[in-house]
């Protein structure tokens, strides 16, 4: 018997082909692509619906409905605790849930389960923000502000978190050490956009950090990071 998702109006404007699968309402960015490249890795079904930012389909009221912050990624389970649906937005969150759903990807061990969310909130906190700035002021707005103390501000600050990373991965192979999980998923979605489309590898020295670029091409290798890169695939 097929689920019934009629009450989500979200599903309105992006029907579901497979009410039986989760849904995921998404772009590939940097945060988009944690959660397709997650769902790759766990093998978990779900159907991949584009929002399209040239439309505003984030500012729609299905989407709203869905995310009332009008951002992506934002996933709707059919199959959510108690077998009731479960809508959810913030790609951390997402994350963190998509673990706890198919014991993967994360310890199940406390106080590693815990160590693993504190580098996801790492990323979440800092990496994400601090990235996504240095970007708009280099890529986008880095012609009309003659002022660069902006830019050099978050130029500091992503060098330093890639500093804390370095050191991080100095003794492991993942975030976690032996285990790939979820802290990598959230973070070097990020990396490799910060010197790819932003173009800002030179900006902060990114040769610099030997572990980082190690870890990021190790990561860029997966197959299922290659799909997921990709998904949802743009018109």
């Amino acid at each position: 018997m097929s689920a019934d998702l009629s009450a989500f109006p979200i599903t309105r404007k992006w029907p579901a082909q497979h009410p039986d699968r989760l849904q995921l309402y998404s772009l590939p960015t940097p945060n988009g692509v944690k959660v397709s490249i997650c769902l790759e890795e766990i093998g978990l079904p779900y159907e991949p619906h584009l929002v399209r930012f040239d439309t505003n389909d984030q500012m729609s009221p299905e989407f709203l409905s869905l995310n009332p912050n009008n951002k992506i990624p934002a996933i709707l389970d059919p199959n959510g605790p108690g077998g009731k649906p479960l809508p959810l937005f913030e790609s951390g969150a997402i994350l963190l849930y998509l673990a706890d759903k198919t014991g993967q990807l994360i310890s199940q061990e406390p106080a590693r389960r815990y160590e693993t969310i504190q580098w996801v909130m790492f990323q979440m906190g800092g990496i994400g923000p601090m990235f996504g700035q240095l970007g708009f002021f280099h890529k986008f707005a880095g012609k009309d502000f003659e002022d660069k103390r902006p830019r050099d501000r978050y130029v500091a600050e992503s060098k330093r978190l890639l500093g804390v990373l370095e050191q991080r991965l100095a003794q492991r192979e993942w975030i976690m050490g032996s285990e790939y999980g979820i802290a990598d998923i959230a973070t070097f979605p990020w990396i490799n956009n910060l010197i790819g489309f932003y173009g800002a590898g030179d900006l902060v020295g990114f040769a610099e950090f030997g572990q980082v670029r190690r870890a990021l091409a190790a990561f860029l290798a997966r197959p299922a990071v290659q799909r997921g890169l990709q998904i949802p695939k743009r018109d």
